[in-house]
């Protein structure tokens, strides 16, 4: 069906004819058989708009399917411009992953009209997404193709599984609906029962049909028989040089299969056509070759001889890697690439003589040179691949073409076995500009196979012709239907004296009137008749009514026989395999009872690998029916997934866990939280009175709504706890007053002791003092409130007042000092001692009038008045404690701890008792521990977590924006590996038939940041979090919303932001802190009660204990057992550990499921112990030292040097075990220091490092799941690499490229990455660049993580020497502030994304890793509150002088 977009106008009016079959399609199931670009897609457009309009139809959807990828876009765009509904176009490369559920899900609840390829619709019925009923309507696109195994009839045969009510509306679209013209009714019937539907054609209005659809003019053109030689073509024959028949086999070129096609191409196309066929095959087949043996040798070679080989030099590390004949072939290949390359763009190719063409070649130059134009356009259908590339480069190079013919080739995409050993198939992107090109004119003539004959838009061809004989009746009718101009010619193209060609060409001219009148006078009855099946590999009627179909009963997924051996395939293409190992696939045996053998890697019994299916007719069935049991099977063995997917995909959004448990849709969650978070701090109708306590001795108390748990903290020196809470019970007549005594109080002391300033919200806690039994001491609180400032009367201090009380100059407002002594025998008119701050004045006086003497406003200083000494005290200036109790850094004033002296006049001591101000001086540390540790409590409760130790659940719950002096992320560290450990566990045991991919996935899903955060949103976490800064500039305890006071039932919210990130790590920090509490067990139930897929809150060794059986270790393991110190229960264990994927044993399967459990077991080993050794090391120092640890160079150091695991491994592939011999030696003479600093310049093959974590893995499983005793022993394996480990090690390249220049102030760098040979299909090298300059590299190394180490090695030094032109200074031109060549990176945004969300390959994501890679590895430093600022010292001078005027007016008074 063809229509083309670019003629259109936006709304197109039907023709007659078009209504015609429309009104028809109405009253049931139809075919509608209309020529070639009479418009059979707009019928169908209005069918669509007609059904969508019908109130049955709410709720489902319109399929429209197309046989090809490349008629999705081009349908879809064209129902899209014709209709107002929603559109959604999918092929292979748009669609989603069958596992991504939710995808499709919001997909189906968002459109109206679903445009894609057939297979894309038969795997999401397959997979249960969607189902026939929830459609209204069915659209087959060229729907002749429903026939035996196409997808079409895939699709129809669920149709007539659902039920009749149900079912859609059927419509197809051909121009030939009969494919077998010796038996037209009954090839017609087989199509109309297949889809369940009338085939129908235009009746009433034929002649507006011709007329919109002509028949071209139809001629037929003879040629001579090819000759067997061709005497004027050149001597020099590429065939005669290459003599592929002496290839020898091991070379891998399929010689005979190539001379076969050589021959045929001889025959259609002459000698040049012949040789450009063989020259064009055998350099893409000898290039892919050669570079299959470059990378297959390159992989064994070290970094050094790799990066050798990369910049040019010679293979001789592996002398015999490319055969000698492939280079043979390469030196000839080049030899005539000037004969058969094309030129480049611009240049003329070189002409080729029609005498060396075939006749038939020759007939098709003239007749396009004959029937040339100037808009001439034309299509010329082959039926193979490669004499469509040859015949248009041929037909390019022939002189009299040359200025005229304008010609490329246009084929299919082949398979993809076939397409990846050289271009006999096209790429997608290349057909669709071919497609446009011919639109657009630019080019006039296609050759083309039958991809060309169907569905694509085309303009309408002056001239076609077959070039080729006609196969069937579908062929001939589609490629005549190319030619629709009135004055169009299609040729038939025949040898002469070819009798079988003539008459099949004319059988089927004189048959196609016959034909369209079967199907025109029809009614809408289908006839009952058997499926014409008439060719061979078509299953026996006999097969087809013995075939099963299966339904999974949960979920409705069908499992057919049409789809098993696909289901197959793609389980055994998930397998994971490393570059030693072939690709996984099922072996099928027997004829027409057929065997299907599973690879040995899969986890499974060797008797469950191999299914037999029950005896067929065909070949073919039989390895369907073999494919059907043994999918059956794994299915009932849970191999695939009640939606029979064998694993869920990595890329895709997953709508559920391992266990089944819906995961919460997270993308509208914004990036920054605006959350009520849990405070404590209200004042209620009841208040509750905690005692504070100074070293044990009751001091004063603290008052708020909420009753808290007692706590305790180190704060000013002072041990400090608080007692458990007893209500308070207020005067019934003074109760307002009472409230409003203390609230004044405590204003008083925060005034005096912590803030300088006075605060006028209400506040929500109080502290006051208390008298022997305990009680609010409302006498002081009276008798203090009535000097707020302090009183002049200083008759009542006596001696035994000295260091007790405190006092404050008013003219130096928020600065108290400590009451030394009385100076009787100092007078203001006194001369200051040498040395002293008022030295530089004749008497004291005169220096305080000279100080405090301010706008020309002197204070009042007698002569001889006495004088107070004291000592200048620091107002509290931090609301930081240490939850070990340890002193922090101070934060005194350069002033703390002076004596002064003033004179008495302007001094006023505060009526507050020396045990309470010193409460009120570790107020903001004892109000931030109550309410970390209510939090704590309340997050407990809420989420039944278990007995986690306070301590470690505040760590874990602070985020580090709260400038706490502690944070979440060492914990979050910790319970990263926790989390891995524990889901990778019960994976492992869940599913004990899935192999590693499958798992892999699974575990993603489990850990994703998306599962945490939906786990976290859904048992409410974002409640209980600490987000707030902990500052006392402005005092936080206080009423800031509309709450009321003094409330029945006080609202303990507070409104908070944070990003939303913070979640995740929150529920990873608190795994940690259950771990750090009580180990395994602690962590399974937080894990559960945060509803993680770990399989419940039961131990281990309880839950997997005694499933496997006893058997002791074969002999080959005694040295290993002795070297471990640990002698195995399960010998079998230990086998699988040892069997790498190549060895394919049938005894077990490779050791891959076990290294899938032993890299989270050891990943969990070295973090806990990092976690432990280093109590003060930052979460970016434990990681880094642990990514040190974890990696491939350390453990294949661990397995060679103190295991000797590579003499026991099993291996069955010469490359890896010459890989494995060549690192040997060089793991045996690294130390472990060197392994840890450098390790990232060592590759040694992953197997070494797999083997290790398989082996420890079993070990694990060997101790019935015993963390303790297996870490102990892995900690004992390990010892000298992790006594290696220190917080303090030096970063590697990357990392120390990213901190530098971050801190130089540069934001335009990224790395690049490359290709170092032609021959390296893949990125093997690194460059750096800096302001669009590369200033390091192209470095190769056999992976890209150690060319960009080498890379950025290497940058470092260069930016760094003041000799290099690439000095940074130099070539770096960031705007700078101020003078300074280096600035400190700007600060991290709050919601700043996850690391593995960035690429260093972009100036933005390069400057965001090094600014977290900056905050990562600096020391952790407590905030302290800076008091000396500008604006600062600007708010206190204008407090300063309210006060002043204050007290100046309680004096007069």
């Amino acid at each position: 069906m063809s229509v083309s977009l670019d003629e259109i106008s936006d709304t197109l009016l039907p023709r007659r004819y078009q209504e015609e079959i429309f009104v028809r399609a109405q009253q049931g199931n139809v075919i509608a058989a209309l020529d070639t670009g009479s418009g059979k897609t707009f019928i169908s457009t209005l069918l669509i708009k007609w059904i969508s309009a019908q109130e049955s139809t709410e709720h489902k959807i319109t399929v429209f399917l197309v046989p090809k990828v490349a008629l999705v876009q081009q349908q879809g765009e064209f129902i899209a411009k014709q209709t107002s509904l929603r559109v959604r176009m999918f092929s292979g490369a748009t669609a989603h992953d069958m596992s991504d559920r939710g995808g499709w899900a919001n997909d189906f609840e968002t459109a109206d009209v679903f445009v894609m390829t057939a297979q894309i619709f038969l795997n999401l019925l397959t997979h249960s997404h969607w189902s026939l009923s929830k459609v209204c309507l069915l659209v087959f696109d060229e729907c002749h193709h429903t026939r035996k195994n196409h997808a079409y009839n895939g699709i129809m045969r669920e149709y007539f599984q659902t039920a009749e009510g149900c079912r859609p509306k059927v419509f197809g679209m051909t121009a030939s609906p009969i494919w077998n013209p010796r038996n037209a009714a009954e090839s017609l019937s087989t199509l109309e029962k297949n889809l369940d539907a009338k085939v129908i054609a235009v009746k009433e209005h034929v002649d507006e049909l011709i007329g919109h659809s002509p028949r071209p003019e139809e001629l037929i053109k003879t040629y001579r028989q090819a000759p067997e030689v061709y005497p004027e073509y050149q001597k020099k024959s590429l065939r005669l040089r290459l003599a592929l028949h002496n290839t020898p086999p091991e070379v891998g070129i399929p010689a005979d299969k190539i001379l076969t096609r050589y021959e045929v191409t001889y025959y259609s196309l002459g000698p040049f056509g012949a040789e450009l066929f063989l020259y064009t095959e055998m350099k893409q087949r000898v290039v892919q070759l050669i570079q299959e043996a470059i990378e297959s040798a390159m992989e064994v070679l070290t970094a050094e001889q790799y990066a050798n080989v990369a910049h040019g030099g010679y293979l001789s590390e592996v002398p015999d890697a490319v055969h000698p004949k492939l280079r043979e072939f390469e030196n000839i290949l080049a030899e005539f690439s000037a004969d058969f390359d094309d030129p480049p763009d611009g240049v003329l190719p070189t002409p080729i003589p029609l005498s060396w063409c075939s006749p038939k070649v020759k007939v098709l130059a003239e007749e396009l040179f004959s029937r040339y134009t100037s808009t001439f356009q034309g299509i010329v259908f082959v039926e193979q691949r490669h004499i469509a590339t040859c015949l248009a480069s041929m037909l390019r190079r022939i002189p009299f073409l040359v200025h005229t013919i304008k010609c490329e080739p246009l084929v299919g995409h082949g398979s993809g076995a076939v397409a990846k050993s050289h271009l006999k198939g096209m790429a997608m992107r290349n057909q669709r500009d071919t497609v446009q090109l011919f639109r657009e004119r630019r080019l006039n003539l296609l050759v083309a196979t039958s991809v060309a004959e169907e569905g694509l838009d085309f303009p309408a061809c002056d001239l076609v012709i077959r070039f080729d004989p006609v196969q069937h009746m579908v062929g001939y009718l589609q490629s005549r239907g190319r030619a629709r101009h009135k004055t169009s010619t299609f040729i038939i193209m025949v040898q002469e004296g070819s009798q079988a060609q003539a008459e099949r060409y004319l059988e089927f001219l004189r048959s196609e009137p016959h034909l369209k009148k079967v199907y025109q006078q029809r009614d809408l009855v289908p006839p009952d008749v058997e499926e014409e099946e008439d060719e061979s590999d078509a299953p026996d009627p006999f097969d087809l009514a013995r075939r099963e179909r299966y339904v999974v009963p949960s979920t409705g997924a069908i499992l057919t026989y049409n789809t098993a051996i696909s289901l197959l395939n793609h389980l055994c293409s998930l397998i994971p395999r490393d570059r030693f190992t072939p690709m996984h696939v099922p072996r099928y045996t027997g004829d027409f009872v057929a065997t299907v053998t599973l690879p040995s890697t899969l986890p499974l019994p060797s008797n469950l690998l191999v299914y037999e299916g029950p005896p067929k007719r065909s070949k073919k069935e039989a390895r369907r029916a073999a494919a059907f049991f043994a999918v059956k099977s794994l299915h009932a063995l849970n191999v695939f997934d009640d939606y029979l997917l064998p694993a869920k995909s990595s890329g895709a959004a997953q709508d559920e866990d391992s266990d089944g448990v819906p995961i919460k849709n997270v993308e509208s969650v914004p990036d920054m939280l605006q959350v009520p978070v849990c405070d404590p701090w209200v004042l209620g109708s009841t208040l509750w009175l905690h005692v504070v306590r100074l070293d044990g001795i009751p001091s004063a108390g603290l008052i708020t709504g909420t009753a808290l748990p007692p706590a305790d903290l180190v704060a000013n020196n002072l041990f400090v706890s608080t007692d458990e809470p007893v209500e308070i019970v207020l005067h019934p007549r003074h109760a307002w007053s009472q409230r409003r005594a203390m609230e004044e109080y405590t204003r008083m002391g925060l005034w005096w002791c912590i803030t300088g300033r006075g605060i006028t919200l209400p506040l929500t806690c109080y502290l006051v003092p208390i008298t022997r039994d305990c009680r609010v001491d409302f006498d002081a609180i009276e008798l203090a409130i009535a000097y707020p400032f302090g009183s002049y009367n200083w008759e009542d201090v006596s001696e035994e007042e000295y260091r007790r009380v405190i006092y404050m100059n008013n003219r130096e407002f928020g600065h108290p000092l400590l009451l030394r002594r009385m100076r009787p025998d100092v007078t203001p008119s006194s001369t200051p001692p040498a040395g002293s701050r008022e030295a530089g004045f004749p008497t004291y006086r005169d220096y305080w009038l000279h100080k405090y003497t301010r706008k020309g406003h002197a204070p009042n200083i007698s002569l001889d008045g006495i004088c107070v000494e004291g000592i200048m005290l620091d107002r509290n200036n931090s609301c930081s404690y240490s939850l070990e109790n340890d002193p922090l850094p101070s934060s005194a004033s350069k002033d703390a701890g002076l004596t002064v002296i003033l004179p008495i006049e302007l001094c006023r001591w505060a009526l507050i008792p020396r045990h309470v101000y010193q409460s009120f001086f570790i107020l903001p540390e004892l109000c931030h521990r109550l309410t970390d540790v209510w939090r704590a409590h309340e997050v407990r409760t809420a989420l039944k977590l278990p007995p986690i130790v306070d301590d470690l659940l505040v760590q874990a719950i602070t985020l580090p924006s709260a400038n706490a002096g502690f944070n979440n992320q060492r914990l979050e560290t910790f319970g990263d590996a926790v989390l891995k450990l524990c889901a990778v566990v019960h994976l492992y045991n869940k599913y004990p038939h899935r192999h590693e991919g499958q798992l892999d996935n699974m575990k993603r899903t489990a850990i994703a940041n998306r599962t945490l955060l939906a786990r976290a949103l859904e048992h409410g976490l974002e409640e209980h979090l600490t987000p707030e800064t902990q500052s006392i500039r402005l005092w936080r305890y206080v009423v800031t919303g509309d709450e009321a006071l003094f409330a029945v039932r006080p609202c303990r919210r507070a409104l908070r932001q944070y990003p939303r990130r913070s979640l995740q790590d929150c529920m990873e920090a608190i795994l940690g802190a259950s771990f750090a509490s009580g180990g395994i067990d602690m962590a399974l139930r937080a894990g559960t009660a945060l509803g993680l897929s770990f399989g419940g809150p039961t131990p281990w060794y309880v839950r997997y204990s005694g499933r496997l059986k006893e058997a002791p270790a074969a002999p080959l393991f005694a040295g290993l057992q002795e070297t471990l110190g640990y002698t195995f229960k399960h010998g079998h264990l230990l086998l699988e550990a040892i069997t790498h994927p190549s060895f394919r044993s049938t005894d077990c399967s490779s050791y891959q499921r076990l290294e899938f459990l032993g890299d989270a077991f050891i990943d969990m080993v070295v973090t806990e112990y990092l976690y432990r050794k280093f109590p003060s090391a930052t979460s970016g120092q434990l990681s880094w030292a642990r990514s040190r640890a974890v990696c491939g160079p350390a453990f294949a150091s661990i397995a060679v040097k103190r295991l000797g695991l590579h003499k026991i491994l099993l291996i069955n592939n010469v490359e890896l075990s010459m890989a494995i011999s060549k690192h040997v030696p060089i793991l045996e003479e690294i130390t472990d220091e060197e392994i840890i600093i450098n390790g990232w310049k060592h590759d040694p093959p992953k197997a070494l490092s797999d083997v290790l974590e398989s082996v420890l893995g079993a070990l694990f499983v060997d101790c019935d799941y015993n963390y303790d005793k297996a870490a102990a022993i892995t900690e004992m394996v390990l010892g000298d690499l992790l006594a290696a480990l220190r917080p303090d090690l030096p970063k590697d390249p990357v990392t120390e490229l990213m901190v530098w220049v971050a801190q130089s102030g540069c934001r335009c760098i990224s790395f690049l990455k490359g290709q170092s040979r032609p021959e390296v299909r893949r990125y093997d090298c690194m460059s750096v660049l800096v302001h669009d300059t590369i200033v390091a590299g192209p470095l190769a190394a056999p992976n890209l993580s150690m060319a960009k180490g080498l890379a950025a090695e290497r940058a470092r030094a260069v930016l760094a020497d003041p000799e290099s032109p690439h000095f940074l200074s130099r070539v770096c031109t960031c705007p700078k502030k101020g003078k300074a060549a280096k600035r400190p990176p700007s600060p991290l945004p709050m919601d700043v994304p996850d690391k593995k969300e960035l690429s260093d390959e972009t100036t933005e994501g390069f400057a965001m890793l090094a600014q977290i890679l900056v905050e990562e590895t600096k020391e952790r430093v407590v905030p302290v509150e800076d008091d000396h600022g500008t604006d600062a010292v600007s708010e206190d001078w204008i407090e300063e002088r309210e006060v002043e005027e204050m007290m100046e007016v309680e004096v007069v008074v």
